[in-house]
């Protein structure tokens, strides 16, 4: 009995220890990748919150009516779509640190050529172009955090990245509406200095993501001989108890069909949401700057709201139920502004809404890299977003249509309202392809 004692005490030990270096390597690589993808897809979503706030003051010079601006700023996620999946695929080949540096690099450039559209043709195909250029960072980036962070790990690593989203207007939206006071300085229009000043920050930032990022453990130098193999030990395991290994597999599986559909449902609502809201709340006969600053305020709740409950699913699990339960907020959360007409009760809708929204796409994204590995999470990861991604387009351009139509946002904010719940109703239906929470 005491050999056997000895022995469990050794076994404990060892195993002790084992997670000690797995911790170990798990912060390393957070703290070296995880802040400078965040700010990277913090400037990556800048892009089209800048865009909503430019709407302020550009639509009026170049003449765009509503559904001209919807249908610009939507037309950006068809190329992002169609390109979606050949990116992704390049990316599995060339690696991920040099091709998400790559798009880092071409959408700010493409970005900053936003500053001189002179009407609706040039500003859709520069959005057109935009979209090709920034097509395959975001599930690049997913596939990249699942090469290196365990699953007990990864809806955290996750919600520290999507963190960019809300913040992009938390942050951005405000400075943006300032940067519009900038009108006349040499000769350009406010919003084309903001277009300027937002985006060309993302070239430096793409050659930093070169030299940081690493494609896998084993080529990370700044992890110890032990801290690679450990790290790489625990994903390896991970990968050989997920049957998918072909991207056809992936892109027959009902998962990746149900998948892309509860995304297409909160992505349309989150565009749908972010493009207008500076718009919407315009209505509320608000100036410029205190719309920027307004607007700010629902993502704020969201970015919290975000972290403290990607935290509460890493520790619970249930990531099925909460991801219903958060595509259920977002749809609630749209009736407030539709139910009132108080600014208070707006901000407060708003704030629900986006909660929901950015809170299920962080625990979204950590269901389908539990099935998908290798090649199929390359490309199926891809697919998804590229369907999913659709709803960029469809949100924008449905509440702009509808505006136009109707002469309110009423039966836009409905009609988003009932895709959201669309999306809570197909969440459930995951649980009878997946059993296991």
């Amino acid at each position: 009995m005491t050999v056997l004692g000895a022995s469990g005490d050794v076994g404990a030990s060892q195993a002790d220890a084992a997670n000690a270096v797995l911790q170990s390597a798990v912060k390393k690589a957070a703290l070296r990748f995880v802040p400078l993808l965040t700010v990277a897809y913090l400037f990556n979503y800048l892009d089209r919150t800048s865009l909503s706030v430019a709407a302020l003051t550009m639509n009026q010079q170049l003449g765009l009516t509503p559904s001209q601006f919807g249908l610009a700023a939507g037309i950006f996620f068809l190329g992002y779509s169609v390109f979606e999946i050949p990116s992704n695929l390049l990316l599995y080949k060339v690696g991920a640190r040099r091709w998400i540096a790559r798009i880092m690099i071409s959408w700010g450039l493409v970005s900053a050529c936003m500053a001189f559209v002179v009407g609706p043709n040039s500003f859709y195909g520069l959005r057109l172009l935009l979209g090709i250029m920034e097509a395959g960072f975001f599930p690049g980036v997913t596939f990249f955090l699942a090469a290196w962070f365990p699953t007990q790990f990864r809806t955290r690593m996750l919600a520290w990245f999507l963190v960019g989203i809300p913040l992009s207007s938390l942050i951005g939206t405000p400075v943006c509406s300032m940067l519009l006071q900038m009108d006349g300085i040499w000769g350009l229009h406010g919003w084309q200095w903001m277009f300027l000043l937002v985006s060309l920050p993302c070239v430096p930032l793409g050659i930093l993501t070169l030299t940081l990022l690493a494609d896998r453990p084993q080529t990370a130098s700044f992890l110890t001989k032990e801290e690679r193999d450990t790290l790489d030990g625990v994903l390896a395991c991970e990968v050989r108890e997920r049957p998918h290994s072909s991207l056809w597999g992936a892109l027959k599986d009902a998962r990746v069909l149900i998948c892309a559909a509860i995304q297409f449902g909160f992505t349309l609502g989150s565009y749908g949401i972010g493009i207008w809201l500076p718009l919407m709340l315009k209505e509320y006969h608000l100036s410029n700057v205190t719309v920027g600053w307004v607007t700010a305020i629902p993502y704020l709740f969201a970015s919290v709201g975000m972290i403290l409950w990607a935290r509460y699913v890493d520790h619970k699990g249930r990531r099925i139920a909460n991801l219903a339960l958060a595509c259920l907020l977002g749809g609630i959360g749209l009736l407030a502004p539709i139910l009132s007409n108080s600014l208070i009760s707006a901000v407060i809708g708003f704030s629900l809404a986006l909660i929901g929204v950015t809170a299920a796409r962080a625990i979204f994204w950590t269901i389908p890299t539990r099935f998908l590995t290798g090649v199929a999470a390359a490309g199926g990861l891809a697919f998804i977003n590229s369907v999913a991604t659709t709803g960029g387009f469809f949100g924008p351009y449905m509440m702009g249509w509808l505006k136009e139509f109707s002469g309110s946002y009423v039966i836009g904010l409905l009609a988003v309202a009932a895709i959201i719940f669309a999306s809570t109703l197909a969440s459930l239906s995951l649980k009878l392809f997946i059993s296991k929470e």
